[in-house]
C-alpha cells in the first residue's frame, strides 16, 4: 500500500467519528495516518509491516485517550442529568402515605416516590437525603 491509502484511510476513519461520535474511530484514524507518514518516511516498507506498525500504534493511540480521558472527566453543569434519583437530593417532599415500619410513599410532581426512613405521619414534610435506586431516603425538616 501507497503511503496515501494510509492517509485516506485515516481521514476517512476520522470522518466517520463525526457521524459515529465515541472517540473510538479518531484514535484508529490518527494510527493510520502516522503509518502514512512512516510509509512516506520509509517507501519500501511492506504492507506487513505496515499493518503491524498499525497496530500498534492503534493499540497505543487507544490505550493512551482511555488513560487520558479517565483522569480529566467531563465537567458540566448537571452531573447527575441522567440520575432523576440524585437530582431529588435535598429537595423538599410532604408524605403522601404515611412511613410505617420505615417505608411509605410521597408525590413528586405527577410521580409517586417510595420513600424510606423513621416513621412519620401523612403530611409530615420531609427532605430527601439520599437515594437507593429508586427508593429516597427521608429525614424529618
Amino acid at each position: 500500500m501507497e503511503f496515501w491509502h494510509w492517509l485516506a484511510i485515516g481521514a476517512g476513519l476520522a470522518a466517520l467519528e463525526i457521524v459515529a461520535p465515541g472517540t473510538f474511530l479518531l484514535w484508529l484514524g490518527a494510527a493510520a495516518g502516522i503509518v502514512g507518514l512512516v510509509t512516506l518516511a520509509w517507501p519500501g516498507i511492506g504492507w506487513e509491516m505496515q499493518l503491524v506498525v498499525f497496530a500498534v500504534f492503534a493499540v497505543l493511540s487507544i490505550a493512551v485517550s482511555i488513560k487520558f480521558l479517565r483522569n480529566r472527566p467531563t465537567e458540566t453543569d448537571q452531573p447527575h442529568l441522567n440520575e432523576r434519583g440524585q437530582q431529588l437530593v435535598g429537595r423538599q417532599l410532604t408524605l403522601d402515605s404515611p412511613i410505617v415500619n420505615g417505608t411509605g410513599r410521597a408525590k413528586m410532581g405527577d410521580s409517586m416516590w417510595q420513600v424510606a426512613g423513621p416513621d412519620y405521619m401523612r403530611g409530615t414534610t420531609v427532605k430527601v437525603v439520599s437515594v437507593s435506586g429508586t427508593v429516597l431516603q427521608v429525614e424529618k425538616v
